[in-house]
């Protein structure tokens, strides 16, 4: 899989935010076909930062009802990456 394809967008939330100044830990919207090493490979390739670990999960997309219609909102993983050394990425720095 291309390095460029794997990470979507990064995910800002305050959850995210917490995790990211009290831990070091980026969360990150990737592509359900991408496996660990591949978001490993392409932080280290973006940014050019060491990657100490990477956790990935599945969300469910939300079954939602208006009358007697049922939509059901995509499903989407993410990964939460823990940088080595301590280094922080300029992407969440310049906000």
């Amino acid at each position: 899989m291309n390095p460029f394809n794997v990470i979507m967008k990064p995910i800002i939330s305050e959850k995210s935010n917490d995790l990211r100044e009290t831990e070091g830990k980026y969360t990150f919207e990737i592509r359900r076909e991408a496996s660990k090493d591949d978001v490993k490979k392409a932080i280290k390739l973006m940014w050019n930062v060491d990657v100490e670990t990477v956790h990935t999960s599945i969300r469910r997309g939300k079954v939602k009802r208006r009358g007697a219609q049922m939509s059901k909102g995509p499903n989407t993983k993410k990964a939460l990456v823990k940088l080595a050394g301590g280094a922080k990425l300029p992407l969440f720095d310049e906000q």
